[in-house]
């Protein structure tokens, strides 16, 4: 388990800051986008890996990584920078675990933002 929070507080917070008088209808938007687009960056992983496309495992590893920075899903952006800086480092191979560690992260900031968006 990360020491990093599944969801910040003051991100939320800051992005509630950017529209205060419209009812979080501006959070609700950022985060249903990241909701819909996370799933499918985290498809690009595996389909990237599976076809060992490096440079496009790389670049969803790190869409993933600025996306979550930007609603404050630390711990899924700590689990993509390790799976970003992976592939980097060693390619594709033995990506495995860090990609698991990636999609259960998610799993546990989906739970936490569909909260906020309800």
């Amino acid at each position: 388990m990360s020491t990093f929070p599944i969801l910040d507080s003051e991100a939320i917070a800051n992005l509630r800051a950017l529209s205060p008088d419209d009812s979080d209808a501006f959070l609700k938007e950022i985060l249903g986008i990241y909701l819909e687009d996370t799933p499918a960056r985290i498809a690009e992983l595996r389909a990237s890996r599976d076809r060992s496309d490096v440079v496009s495992f790389m670049r969803a590893a790190h869409s993933v990584k600025g996306s979550s920075s930007n609603v404050g899903a630390g711990e899924l952006r700590a689990a993509a920078e390790k799976l970003e800086l992976h592939a980097k480092e060693r390619g594709i191979a033995g990506s495995e675990a860090l990609l698991a560690e990636v999609e259960a992260a998610f799993v546990r900031v989906e739970v936490e933002l569909r909260k906020l968006i309800v």
